[in-house]
């Protein structure tokens, strides 16, 4: 999976923030889901737009920004 494919940025929509699918719900909303302790299972639920394959991609999306700050932050 890419989730270049899957995460879009928007500079007027939800302050530019990373999005699912050109929708208004954030990489940040599904990892803070996660992070409060819902499942993939209770997030489709409550947001049947959402797939597993969305959800993947958030992850995938954070897991590649994190490796890039600390790739940045190797150099200084």
């Amino acid at each position: 999976m890419n989730y270049r494919n899957i995460i879009t940025i928007e500079s007027g929509k939800r302050g530019g923030k990373p999005c699912i699918r050109r929708m208004r719900i954030t990489v940040y909303d599904v990892l803070g889901w996660l992070a409060a302790g819902m499942s993939h299972s209770e997030i489709l639920e409550d947001f049947p737009e959402l797939t597993e394959e969305d959800i993947r991609a958030c992850l995938e999306f954070a897991a590649d920004r994190e490796h890039r700050l600390v790739a940045s932050v190797g150099v200084i």
